[in-house]
């Protein structure tokens, strides 16, 4: 693709970035071994780190996000049982029905006006069980929430759902393919998030940069039987330090630049927030969403327009277009995009 200006944003995902030339050397040294097995050291280093980052203790390596969901919530929920989740949570949105699919898992859904959690909510929505009625095993919640727009849940929210997850019984997992977000954005340590909650996904490749992987966190015994669903699932690996490396790298390396992640999304919400397709208050991190209700565009034609002329999107639905920032994407680029996407709202 070509535009009269040469610049081309990609602003679909923060997964379309590419490995670094200093990423792929640490992948090319990676120390291997066979990971069924237990011998792959670059492996074990990575998930015993991101355990120690999350206040767990232990990790386990695993090739999707998906998989590592899906993985958490079969540790927490039986055959048969009951998951509660947001209505547009990754794990019911995204992952092609793997709960029920793989798991047997009942999911119940909740809506907030506002995207972020309400515990009392949650609450009236936990059910003991009994006679017909189904018990509630599990709460998953996605920290940061992608379809609201990557808004982070008030850790004051996340620890009374932790109180009340407690009181009945019942298992957390975070899916926290952008909780690295959240702690860059709010500075509370990722062990403070992460012991809240049984279980925790990490991604590696949304933001991070690695082209691959996620991270499983949670008790022995919760990752002993994940390491078994993760084999059953078709996950288990052989010589996967040549991907573990690039996760290390990952969290030395590029870490402490999401902010700039951030920085690029304000720049690009602050640009269009006059057009009144944005609201910048609610670009928490690194993640903007474009709302076309009062324009004259379509999501879809509004995105293939943008694309003609070098910004490339991914509409939501009919009348909403997500925006992401990433570390592959320059401030030129950002100011083109603005420039663009600013022009087509007006037109």
């Amino acid at each position: 693709m070509t535009t009269s200006t040469g610049i081309v944003a990609d602003l679909r995902s923060d997964t379309v970035t590419r490995p670094t030339p200093a990423m792929r050397a640490a992948m090319a040294a990676a120390d291997v071994g066979d990971d069924v097995y237990g011998e792959d050291p670059t492996v074990r280093a990575l998930e015993t780190r991101i355990a120690a980052i999350l206040g767990h203790e232990a990790g386990l390596f695993l090739p999707t996000g998906i998989m590592a969901n899906q993985v958490a919530v079969q540790t927490l929920v039986p055959h048969g049982g009951e998951l509660l989740c947001a209505g547009d949570a990754h794990l019911v949105s995204y992952e092609a029905g793997a709960a029920a699919v793989h798991g047997g898992i009942t999911t119940r859904t909740w809506h907030t006006p506002d995207g972020l959690i309400d515990p009392d909510t949650i609450t009236a929505m936990i059910h003991p069980g009994g006679g017909y009625a189904m018990r509630t095993d599990a709460i998953a919640v996605e920290q940061t929430a992608n379809l609201p727009g990557g808004l982070i849940h008030p850790i004051d929210r996340l620890t009374a759902l932790h109180r009340v997850a407690r009181h009945a019984g019942v298992g957390l997992h975070c899916d926290g393919a952008r909780l690295w977000h959240a702690h860059t954005t709010t500075g509370i340590p990722l062990d403070t998030y992460g012991r809240l909650f049984d279980t925790v996904s990490v991604c590696l490749s949304k933001g991070l940069g690695a082209p691959a992987g996620s991270v499983l966190t949670g008790s022995r015994d919760h990752i002993t039987e994940a390491r078994r669903l993760r084999l059953r699932a078709g996950g288990a690996m052989r010589q996967t330090g040549i991907l573990a490396a690039a996760g290390l790298h990952a969290l030395d390396h590029h870490l402490p630049h999401l902010a700039d992640d951030h920085h690029r999304a304000r720049m690009l919400a602050e640009a269009l927030a006059p057009t009144g397709v944005v609201d910048p208050a609610r670009v928490h991190t690194n993640i903007v969403l474009i709302d076309l209700t009062t324009t004259r565009w379509t999501s879809r034609a509004f995105a293939a327009t943008a694309a003609g002329l070098g910004v490339r999107l991914i509409a939501l639905s009919r009348h909403r277009v997500r925006a992401v920032t990433h570390r592959d994407l320059t401030d030129a680029e950002t100011q083109h995009a603005a420039d663009v996407l600013r022009r087509l709202v007006d037109a």
